[in-house]
Parts: structure tokens; C-alpha cells; sequence
């Protein structure tokens, strides 16, 4: 038997707190299907390729089957992940505006092959348009792929933090840095996370108004309208780069993308949101679809990059100071002047 402190150092609980999987020795597992799921929503919802003779967009993931796990074993990390995924596309021609819908099949995503090896179909419903259907086999399947690297690449970085533990001489200098930082920030207002890349969710939400597009789309883009349902002064440039501020100034942005009484994207903050040292002003993309329907407008609200600790916050802020305030402004009928 080895003498006290003589053992194989693996073995040896070195002076930390926790005492946990020192060295990272030990077998550890953590499972990543509800996290992976709600991430390939993120990167691949909304995916849109265009050329001279139509447009193409992935409007819903009907289908994610599967499951993700990452465990870590003498210092490494495995990464096993098998995935089914079915996502809806809908395109226009533009020459003559016929409009087609199909699908993409991913029928299995998983560790045994490479993103560029792996099977993506492509199919149309039946009807011409073919056009479509072309467009994304090529570009649609590359922008695919590419979402699909994205995600291997979050499951091994972003998903996996925390996963290996320091040794003793690590977390000694990991303190040391800590202190450091700690002290040349102790006047700073805001909360900081050290140096890590802020953990986030992706939102889907979709919400019907007694309105027609257009004026759903200008609620959004009037500022006397924005001042109208937020019941706060508010400073508004619609345009691309433009900037934006409401709620008093605790919701801050930029118009990234404004396609006139169809789609608005945006870069979204919260004044509350944490922040971190090398990734300060953290910012969500939100993107709206105004969807006409039968004498409605369905609003459809896609949010990337949500910060995991605001995520409620989030969809309360969109539910309750958004979507009720503005039925209640249509039903004031306040909007008699917009046209």
C-alpha cells in the first residue's frame, strides 16, 4: 500500500472545496438532448438562400427525434449524438409570385459522420416549382450543413464549460486571475461574468391580432405607435442600422433586416442582462414574420441567443408588454389615422 501521498497523483483529492472528480479522472456524463434541441431550433429556423429566380425559407422543425450526451473521461471529452430532423421550407417564384412549400430530412445526424457526409434530402409537394426545390438542394443544403457544424461546435465548446475541472495548480491561477480582475472592477456597476461566453436559449412564439399586416408591421416601426402600446417615450430610426430605444431606455437595439409589412430582424437587449468581460453588451436576434391570415395577422417571434437566466423574462416581456399591450391599443382603435 503507497504511503500517504505517495499514490498515483490522479487519485490524490488535492486541497479544493469540492473535492470532485480531481483531475478529472472519474467517469462524468451530462446530457445534452434538451439543450441540442432547443439550439438546432435556433441555428436552423429561419435559414433563407435567394437567387434571380426565387426565394426560399425554412419556416418550421416539425421533427427533432434523438438524443445528445457528453462525458468526460481521463481529462477527454466524448460527444455521442444521433439525430432524426424534419424541418417545413416554403418559397416564391418571383416572376410569376406562385408560391411552394416541401421539405428538408435529415434522417440521421450523428458522431459516426462528418456534417458534409451526412444525408440531407430535399422534396416538394407536388406541382411545378421545381425552380424552388433546385435552389434548395444547393444553397439550402450548404446553408444546412453550415448551421449543422455550428451546432457540433456549440455542443463542444459553449455546452461543455465547466466539464473539465481544474487541477490545483490551475485553479490556484485561475483564483489569482479572478482576484485580479475582481479588484480592477470592484467600481464597475453592472454584473460581470469572468471571461465566459454567456450561456443561451432560443424562443419561439406566435401570437394572432385582429389587424392586417401592415398595420401590425407600422406598430413596430412608428414611433408614435411604439410610445403608444410601451406607454414610454421611445427613440426609433426604421431603418437598416438604425437604431432603437424603448421602455425608458430599458430595451436597446438595431434594425438588422426590414422587409416592408413582412419582416422586421433585430439586434435586442435588456439593460438587466449580464454581461461578460470579453463579450460585453450581450445582444439577442429577434426576428418578426407578419403573416397575413384570414382577417388576422399572425405574428410569428423568433429569438436567438436569449441569455439561459432571462429566458422567462423574456417571454413575459414579449407576452405581457408587447403582444396584450398592443390588442389593447387595436382595440382603442387608435390606429384610425394609419394607413
Amino acid at each position: 500500500m503507497a504511503k500517504w501521498g505517495q499514490g498515483d497523483p490522479r487519485w490524490i483529492v488535492e486541497e479544493r472545496e469540492d473535492g470532485t472528480n480531481v483531475n478529472n479522472w472519474h467517469w462524468t456524463e451530462r446530457d445534452a438532448t434538451s439543450w441540442s434541441k432547443g439550439k438546432l431550433r435556433e441555428l436552423l429556423l429561419g435559414i433563407v438562400v435567394e437567387n434571380e429566380a426565387g426565394h426560399c425559407e425554412i419556416s418550421e422543425l416539425k421533427q427533432v427525434e434523438g438524443e445528445a450526451s457528453c462525458s468526460s473521461r481521463k481529462g477527454k471529452l466524448i460527444f455521442f449524438y444521433e439525430w432524426n430532423i424534419k424541418l417545413a421550407w416554403k418559397g416564391t417564384i418571383k416572376e410569376s409570385g406562385a408560391k411552394h412549400k416541401g421539405l428538408i430530412e435529415i434522417p440521421n445526424l450523428s458522431e459516426e459522420n462528418e456534417v458534409d457526409d451526412t444525408e440531407v434530402n430535399v422534396s416538394k409537394k407536388k406541382g411545378d416549382g421545381d425552380i424552388l426545390k433546385d435552389l434548395m438542394k444547393t444553397a439550402g443544403i450548404a446553408k444546412v450543413r453550415e448551421a449543422l457544424g455550428e451546432y457540433l461546435k456549440a455542443l463542444k465548446t459553449e455546452f461543455t464549460t465547466g466539464m473539465i475541472l481544474p487541477t490545483k495548480a490551475v485553479a490556484t491561477q485561475e483564483l489569482t486571475v479572478k482576484r485580479k480582475l475582481r479588484e480592477n472592477t470592484l467600481q464597475a456597476s453592472s454584473p460581470v461574468a469572468l471571461g465566459v461566453r454567456i450561456p443561451t436559449v432560443a424562443l419561439h412564439m406566435t401570437e394572432l391580432f385582429d389587424t392586417t399586416a401592415d398595420q401590425l408591421y407600422g406598430i413596430f416601426t412608428v414611433k408614435d405607435l411604439v410610445q403608444k402600446f410601451s406607454k414610454s417615450p421611445a427613440v426609433l430610426e426604421a431603418e437598416k442600422g438604425g437604431k432603437f430605444q424603448m421602455f425608458d431606455g430599458n430595451i436597446t437595439g438595431e434594425y438588422i433586416e426590414l422587409l416592408t409589412n413582412r419582416k422586421i430582424i433585430m439586434k435586442w437587449r435588456c439593460r438587466n442582462w449580464p454581461e461578460a468581460i470579453f463579450f460585453p453588451e450581450h445582444y439577442a436576434t429577434v426576428a418578426l414574420n407578419f403573416v397575413p391570415t384570414l382577417g388576422q395577422t399572425e405574428l410569428q417571434l423568433d429569438c436567438k441567443g436569449v441569455p439561459v437566466c432571462k429566458e422567462e423574462n423574456m417571454k413575459y416581456c414579449w407576452q405581457k408588454q408587447h403582444f396584450e399591450e398592443i390588442k389593447g391599443l387595436l382595440q382603442l382603435n387608435t390606429l384610425k389615422s394609419f394607413s
